[in-house]
């Protein structure tokens, strides 16, 4: 597993889209997930410390794993099926651990809150990682197509399958990639 930061969430130029942008934090690989826009706004609202006058649906989940004497441990985004991400929420339950099936918007909304660490699958980031052009911030896909870190090649028919988040990566507006909020 490999940890990762929530560097941004974009909106498509073209479809207003929203996608989170997971960074690796020990390297200039990127993970962009995309997610609806309810999803993005609960991430955006925690990530910009905004005061919402009643929880969100995020808010309560926190609130019901607290009440139920469990915390969160982490989350993992897991698996990429068919252009479907999946994640996991690890969640420490009476001196145990307990994994919970989740869309990784939803465990993003609650690692942000939980203050926890956010992992990917090394398999995940062969898949989908990207490098970034540090000029231009668009997609270099000539180090990713080896699989980045791990240096697994990826078929021509992942490769084709793949082809579909570059070409969104590309529809977004990384002027600003790099600013982080304060």
């Amino acid at each position: 597993m490999i940890e990762m930061t929530i560097d941004s969430i974009r909106v498509s130029l073209m479809n207003y889209q929203r996608v989170v942008i997971l960074k690796e934090k020990d390297n200039g690989r990127y993970l962009p997930i995309w997610i609806g826009a309810a999803e993005a706004d609960a991430i955006a609202v925690k990530l910009q410390d905004v005061n919402v006058p009643r929880p969100l649906t995020h808010d309560l989940l926190q609130s019901v794993i607290d009440v139920l004497g469990a915390s969160v441990n982490s989350i993992i985004v897991s698996d990429l099926k068919n252009d479907t991400f999946y994640a996991r929420i690890l969640l420490n339950v009476d001196g145990g651990t307990v994994e919970v099936d989740s869309r990784p918007s939803d465990a993003l909304a609650l690692a942000v809150r939980t203050e926890v660490p956010i992992y990917t699958e090394e398999a995940v980031l062969d898949k989908a990682g990207i490098f970034l052009d540090k000029e231009t911030g668009k997609p270099l896909a000539e180090e990713s197509e080896t699989g980045g870190s791990g240096g697994k090649e990826i078929s021509e028919e992942e490769r084709k399958k793949m082809s579909v988040f570059y070409d969104f990566i590309n529809t977004l507006d990384l002027d600003d990639f790099d600013k982080r909020k304060s």
